[in-house]
């Protein structure tokens, strides 16, 4: 199973569009996890209509219609893997000890907030994957979204890609 892990899209605010690359990467995905921070409906009418399985939730910057169609947290059990999104886990001091006390019966959490890629496992508790923004990337030197492949019930090839701006 192929997953694609985005998040802060910010479209159409700080983000213009979503990247070509990106797209492509969409349509190879088995599922699409969304960490939040959209902005506007429109991006996740167009991926829900696109991907073949969205796992999707609000962040901090989504309004009241994004609200209303998006749980603060998503659990998914993906073959085998017990998958939890979120988009704020708080501050990167003590972010693993957080999260493993936060969502003990998980083996994965995606989450975003921050625009900086992560990729951590908490002792004890779950990997801690962000994929940074593919459409703003702050203070980071390249726009960023993850791949990754669970295989045998098992989280395999996390990859983070890097486009230029």
């Amino acid at each position: 199973m192929r997953l694609l892990l985005m998040s802060d899209t910010h479209v159409p605010a700080r983000g213009r569009r979503v990247p070509e690359a990106l797209w492509r990467a969409v349509d190879e995905a088995d599922v699409v996890v969304h960490a939040g921070d959209w902005v506007g409906v429109e991006l996740l009418d167009e991926l829900a209509a696109r991907a073949r399985r969205l796992v999707g939730v609000y962040g901090n910057n989504d309004g009241p219609a994004l609200r209303a169609r998006l749980p603060e947290v998503a659990r998914e059990t993906l073959a085998g893997v017990r998958l939890a999104v979120v988009h704020e886990t708080g501050a990167a001091a003590g972010r693993e000890r957080r999260c493993a006390a936060r969502y003990p019966d998980t083996d994965v959490l995606v989450f975003g907030h921050s625009h900086i890629p992560w990729d951590s496992v908490a002792p004890g508790g779950p990997r801690l994957l962000n994929p940074g923004s593919p459409t703003d990337r702050r203070r980071q030197p390249t726009h960023t979204w993850m791949t990754a492949r669970i295989a045998g019930a098992s989280l395999e090839d996390v990859r983070l890609h890097h486009l230029e701006s």
